[in-house]
């Protein structure tokens, strides 16, 4: 199991800010692009070893990968959804305008993906049960519900994490893949896998949110301007009612 210990120092700089702007802009001109390209463009402008992946295939084993909100998630979906040997299933937030939300059906579902409503999930994952699959959530969404969510430190702040990511996988007996995006030059993302476990029943309650908390942390700071910082991460304050939640290892 990779080691995934985490330093208490907040990503700053000055240079954050119009970093972030640039990224976002950039990730809304390219989300447009995947209108009209083909496979072979996602093959030049994304790399991703999918050795892990390709693993779980050849033993037919299910898996579940979690990731945070880095640019350029419309594109490695599309990558991704290109070379997975498995179905790639995503569970997204249906948006609120019909006529845009099925313009990006369309778009995320070009090469294979499934996309899966959070809004009846557990209904719609039914038929995936007993199906070769790999899930992959977006694990660090603002959770609805703060009283019923674990709290952790995230950068230093109490936070509430959703607990469906892990105990969905616990319930699973599913291996957990960890996934991180870079931008190593504009129009370029790279993105790397890591095994966080075999079989997430075998962890403690909460231990597998505290290690996704540790990698997306590290995520973060290789590249801080790449995170979607105006997704309203922080909006839900700590409170002492929550207590019975707090799953960190280090005091609130």
């Amino acid at each position: 199991m990779p080691s995934l210990s985490r330093k208490k120092h907040k990503p700053n700089g000055k240079a954050l800010p119009k970093k972030f702007h640039r990224n976002f802009t950039d990730s809304f001109i390219e989300t447009v692009k995947c209108l009209s390209v083909s496979k072979e463009f996602y093959n030049k402008h994304c790399t991703t070893d999918f050795t892990l992946f390709d693993q779980m295939a050849a033993e037919g084993k299910s898996c579940q990968m979690h990731a945070c909100h880095q640019f350029n998630w419309e594109w490695i979906n599309l990558h991704w959804s290109i070379h997975l040997k498995q179905p790639l299933v995503i569970v997204y937030m249906p948006i609120s305008s019909k006529p845009i939300n099925r313009l990006f059906l369309k778009l995320r579902t070009a090469f294979g993906t499934v996309m899966l409503p959070a809004t009846e999930s557990r209904k719609a994952f039914v038929a995936w049960r007993n199906k070769l699959h790999a899930l992959a959530l977006i694990a660090d969404q603002k959770p609805a519900s703060p009283a019923y969510s674990y709290w952790l430190h995230f950068f230093g702040r109490p936070t509430p994490f959703v607990t469906g990511p892990e105990k969905n996988a616990a319930m699973k007996k599913c291996p957990v893949i960890f996934g991180r995006v870079t931008k190593p030059a504009r129009g370029k993302y790279e993105s790397t896998l890591i095994l966080a476990c075999e079989d997430a029943s075998l962890l403690k309650p909460g231990e597998l949110t505290v290690m996704y908390r540790n990698f997306i942390e590290d995520a973060i700071r290789r590249q801080p301007d790449m995170y979607l910082w105006s997704h309203k991460r922080f909006k839900h304050e700590w409170d002492e009612s929550y207590r019975n939640m707090w799953i960190d290892t280090e005091p609130v």
